[in-house]
């Protein structure tokens, strides 16, 4: 895994392999942040299932204002850490070590720009997910979702007010992209 484009680009993150990751290529991550770019400048990112903290690093090298990673699995905590170290990152970010799930269900005051979510390749997710940030009140008006799903998990065209405005697919993996209505 590497940084592709921004202040980082071409740096190697620090990976491994296990079941609870699934490392976003880089041909979905190179589709996704193409799509995104306009909005990442000064953008409060939330990197949801971060687990080596690869897209929202990425979010951090093409000038977004801060990240917000949410991940509960240990390795993972390590690995965000272990990767924030190597890159020395001077920007402003954040690590929540908590349940997805339950982070959405927790009242905050905060709202994001950007949310990016991958969740675990073993479980199917991605409906479960957009159906609890939809009744959160993490985002605004302007706020671009990003999830990654298996092409065969359920995933609405809406949830509450947030609708999907574009979908790609790659293979067994499905990008979709959620804004209000």
């Amino acid at each position: 895994m590497r940084i592709i484009s921004g202040k980082y680009k071409g740096h190697q993150l620090i990976s491994f392999t296990a079941e609870h990751i699934r490392p976003t290529t880089d041909r979905v991550k190179e589709t996704l942040f193409n799509i995104i770019q306009g909005d990442i400048p000064e953008a409060i990112v939330l990197d949801l299932f971060s687990g080596t903290g690869n897209l929202g690093i990425e979010a951090l090298s093409r000038e977004a204002k801060e990240t917000t990673f949410v991940e509960n699995h240990p390795k993972s905590l390590e690995l965000i850490r272990k990767n924030i170290e190597k890159l020395k990152l001077t920007e402003l970010y954040f690590i929540i070590n908590k349940d997805v799930i339950e982070f959405l269900k927790t009242p905050h005051s905060k709202k994001f720009d950007i949310i990016l979510i991958d969740p675990p390749f073993t479980k199917q997710m991605a409906d479960e997910v957009m159906l609890k940030l939809s009744q959160s009140f993490l985002f605004h008006e302007n706020t671009i979702i990003a999830i990654e799903s298996a092409k065969k998990e359920k995933l609405e065209q809406s949830y509450n007010s947030l609708c999907c405005i574009d979908q790609r697919h790659f293979g067994d993996k499905v990008l979709s992209f959620f804004r209000q209505k």
